[in-house]
């Protein structure tokens, strides 16, 4: 008789995971089903789906806050999803919640980032007829674009992705940990990108947050993580106390006055935003020129969307290549 491990683990779900814990087995399941996996739950069906996808890896070059760093330490979008997946599966497992589902809403839940982060996804949100959002165009990749036809994954994981950013509604209690691990992963990443660039000190952190948040990258994540569970354990939310979460946002706060808009960080970013906006108005006046993987979509999603479709999936250094390819004059021979 050949064992069911995937029944083994659903069972070892049931009877050890929070009541307010998302059991696999009770997933809405999938737009298209497919046949059970022996081995594997849904959800880590879903997170080896994302992870072995094309999207994923072109987040190694795509920006997280500086645009090209020259050194190999500063953060990408890569190394941002795999912060956010440890600090979340790390709440995840204190709560006694589906770790399994929280990893695959982590690692899929930027994969509709434009190249040059924030600044490529605001130049589309300004052109692009109804707009553009990053979590709603990670939805588009993991439901249309990515192999022509999605990947197909659980209700869960979508919404997840969906709803990942602040202002966002998760149906699962997974869904608000990454939600919440994603802004506690950047806010300190981006701390320790800025004062190794030499824009920030730890003098100039704001004193009250430091004294209660902490004055170290590993110290402050500790904290927030210690927060949280003392908080939402054995409850049916995730979330921060209060006093954490104003001192938290008063950091968070000060990193946008400070680093996410200041002069020197984004010294190139004007030159981005007109790179990206060439690119649209390119491929939106030369539509035949798209490639035929997004050309498909035009009859059903309109020109517009399938040329943002092309732009929001281009990684930094492609994008540059390209307007160099399109706009630069090259040497007459």
């Amino acid at each position: 008789m050949t064992l069911c491990y995937r029944e083994i683990i659903e069972k070892r779900e049931t009877d050890t995971l929070s009541p307010y814990a998302m059991l696999s087995a009770n997933s809405r399941g999938r737009k298209k089903q497919i046949e059970p996996c022996p081995i594997r739950t849904e959800f880590v069906r879903d997170r080896d789906r994302i992870i072995h996808c094309k999207s994923f890896r072109r987040l190694k070059h795509k920006t997280q806050v500086f645009l090209s760093p020259v050194g190999d330490h500063y953060r990408t979008r890569l190394t941002h999803t795999l912060e956010v997946a440890q600090i979340a599966r790390t709440i995840s497992r204190a709560l006694n919640l589906n770790e399994d589902l929280t990893e695959a809403i982590a690692m899929g839940h930027d994969l509709g980032h434009t190249p040059f982060g924030h600044a490529g996804e605001n130049v589309l949100k300004s052109l692009v007829p109804g707009g553009f959002e990053h979590n709603v165009q990670s939805l588009r990749v993991v439901e249309k674009l990515e192999n022509g036809i999605g990947l197909n994954l659980t209700y869960e994981v979508r919404d997840g992705i969906l709803n990942h950013k602040k202002n966002g509604a998760p149906i699962t209690l997974e869904g608000s940990v990454v939600s919440l691990a994603d802004r506690i992963a950047y806010v300190n990443h981006d701390i320790d990108d800025a004062i190794r660039a030499g824009l920030l000190n730890n003098e100039s952190l704001p004193k009250n947050c430091i004294e209660m948040i902490g004055a170290t990258h590993g110290e402050r994540i500790n904290a927030l993580i210690l927060d949280i569970l003392t908080e939402s354990f054995n409850k049916n939310y995730v979330r921060m106390s209060d006093d954490m979460s104003e001192e938290f946002e008063k950091l968070r706060d000060f990193l946008f006055n400070n680093l996410y808009h200041n002069p020197i960080a984004k010294s190139e970013e004007g030159k981005a935003e007109a790179l990206v906006e060439s690119l649209y108005k390119y491929y939106l006046t030369h539509i035949d020129r798209l490639p035929d993987d997004f050309k498909k979509y035009i009859d059903e999603d309109g020109e517009a969307r399938a040329t943002a479709d092309y732009i929001a999936c281009m990684t930094d250094r492609y994008a540059v290549r390209e307007y160099e390819r399109i706009f630069v004059p090259k040497d007459w021979n």
